[in-house]
């Protein structure tokens, strides 16, 4: 099942990851990130310790192959599922089983990675990846929805479509935007909407909850003059 891509601005160090399946509410074990440290996507036949246990290791200073080798050498069931990692600075690392259905497969350019199986074929990464870099203008969330809509476009998940997740973060171990679609006859134009209604108040809130190195800000005078602003902009 799932094809997922992850995601780096070199410029502002924000990491993204998105995913979608034909498959129950897969942003609840497959995609994973942390500020500063980076994102993962875990599937196939899902091993859902891999995120947690990956992130652990690249806040511990490993580089993300020998992350990737170390959770597949330990795991029985390596030949069924797929990783990809992408750190902080920028590095990749990707494993698909053998025992993965086709089409399974990554592809990975500067900064992004795209990986897939039960899928209609590797255009779909292919143009997941490809759109990622023509939607450069737009930020992070939108291009990595822009990404899944080219890969659905070009065949998707063989199966059909069910779900769909999305999560970006900059430098807090919590995300700064973190969208699910669990069920859904179109989870991306639904994660779409979801992102849209996101502006209209959670992000503006979000600036100001806690974080590394600071205690957030309690004047709630501040916080909806803010949102205000936002509203008339």
């Amino acid at each position: 099942m799932t094809w997922s891509i992850l995601a780096r601005d070199p410029e502002t160090g924000e990491l993204g990851v998105a995913v979608a399946t034909r498959f129950f509410a897969v942003g609840a074990i497959c995609p994973r990130v942390e500020g500063g440290v980076g994102a993962v996507a875990t599937q196939a036949l899902v091993n859902p310790l891999y995120a947690p246990e990956a992130l652990d290791r690249l806040r511990a200073g490993a580089a993300p192959e020998a992350v990737v080798a170390a959770l597949t050498g330990a795991d029985a069931g390596r030949d069924h599922r797929q990783l990809h990692l992408l750190s902080a600075d920028g590095r990749i690392a990707q494993h698909t089983g053998t025992a993965c259905v086709d089409w399974c497969g990554g592809v990975r350019g500067p900064d992004v990675s795209v990986m897939g199986n039960m899928l209609a074929g590797p255009q779909v990464v292919q143009a997941t990846l490809e759109a990622y870099g023509a939607h450069a203008a737009q930020p992070m969330a939108l291009r990595l929805i822009a990404a899944l809509e080219a890969g659905e476009a070009a065949g998707g998940d063989k199966r059909g479509r069910q779900s769909a997740a999305l999560q970006v973060a900059s430098r807090d171990p919590y995300p700064d935007l973190d969208l699910r679609v669990d069920d859904h006859p179109d989870p991306l134009a639904e994660l779409r909407r979801l992102h849209a209604v996101a502006q209209e108040r959670f992000v503006q809130l979000r600036r100001f909850l806690p974080g590394r190195g600071h205690p957030g800000v309690f004047d709630r005078v501040v916080i909806e003059a803010a949102v205000a602003a936002a509203t008339r902009a």
